[in-house]
């Protein structure tokens, strides 16, 4: 599949702005900007500690976004796991031969000009995976 490392792991929050300060100024973590992206519906914010992955702490923009959803039936949280591949359509390509249960059968546009799928929490052990493809 040609996983290159784990990018990040996403959090779900109601205040994002609150989240992220609270973040910095108990762990000393380094924040990005905040990005909206209202194709998926969502605020997110990186928070990076040396040589560790990304936190990512999402929001959502509207009551009809996936991790309004989310936030409604279990409350803040870890909601997913990213990994970062070379190559993003071998790699939605060997899930599916593999009978995994893909949410993007095709990359949808991400943070920061990325291109991203989302692989069925039923497929791992209950646990959202976000395949990343940086461009």
């Amino acid at each position: 599949m040609g996983i290159t490392k784990m990018d990040h792991v996403a959090i779900a929050v109601e205040d994002i702005e609150d989240s992220a300060a609270r973040w910095v100024a108990s762990l000393g973590m380094q924040a990005g900007g905040i990005e909206e992206l209202p194709e998926r519906g969502v605020r997110l914010c990186k928070l990076r500690a040396p040589g560790s992955p990304a936190l990512e702490l999402i929001s959502p923009l509207g009551d009809d976004s996936p991790v309004a959803r989310f936030l409604a039936k279990n409350g803040e949280g870890i909601h997913h796991f990213c990994f970062e591949v070379d190559d993003i359509e071998l790699a939605l390509e060997e899930l599916k031969s593999g009978e995994a249960d893909l949410i993007h059968e095709s990359p949808v546009a991400g943070a920061g000009g990325s291109r991203v799928a989302f692989v069925h929490p039923q497929s791992f052990n209950g646990v959202l995976i976000e395949l990343k493809q940086k461009e």
